[in-house]
């Protein structure tokens, strides 16, 4: 699973990239922007000791995910933790239609597994127009105002990329 980590996060600052793979073995693959990092973890009352690369860390959490504040070793920090999953299914109630010669894009890369409207179709604001399975999240796309469907650019089905378009709005 792939998770984005922004520390004090800043407008504009790119996140930390964190993938972890469990193995066959039962551990855990960690790669931090793509380098491959040593974990361990244990718990031990409420705090969590960490070893990273061999150095050992303190961690406490107050809060929880996405946003949380943690101590680490004395240092306070604010972090803001979000796993792909979370970010495509932000994206995708972002994403929708307004009306006026508009086109509806997909924000992520997907299948569309339902199509709910079609051609000369009036929509009003937040009619789902399809559902776009994405990591195993089905993910509907919302008119965000009313239109007429012009034009529709794929099927029941169909592979996506990001950014690819779904329909025409008139």
């Amino acid at each position: 699973m792939r998770y984005f980590v922004n520390l004090d996060p800043a407008p504009g600052a790119p996140p930390i990239v964190v993938d972890l793979t469990e193995l066959p073995s039962g551990e855990l693959d960690v790669r931090v922007d793509g380098k491959r990092v040593a974990v361990d973890v244990v718990a031990l009352n409420g705090t969590l000791s960490v070893r990273i690369d061999g150095q050992m860390v303190d961690l406490t959490t107050e809060g929880s995910a996405p946003e949380l504040g943690t101590v680490a070793s004395g240092h306070r920090a604010y972090v803001r933790v979000e796993s792909e999953r979370e970010r495509a299914a932000a994206a995708a109630r972002k994403a929708g239609a307004t009306s006026g010669g508009d086109s509806v894009r997909s924000p992520m890369p997907g299948r569309v597994v339902r199509l709910l409207v079609g051609p000369k179709q009036k929509v009003v604001k937040g009619e789902t127009l399809c559902v776009i399975e994405a990591m195993k999240m089905e993910n509907e796309i919302k008119a965000k105002g009313p239109a007429t469907i012009a034009e529709v650019h794929v099927t029941e089905g169909a592979a996506v990329d990001a950014n690819a378009k779904l329909f025409t709005l008139a």
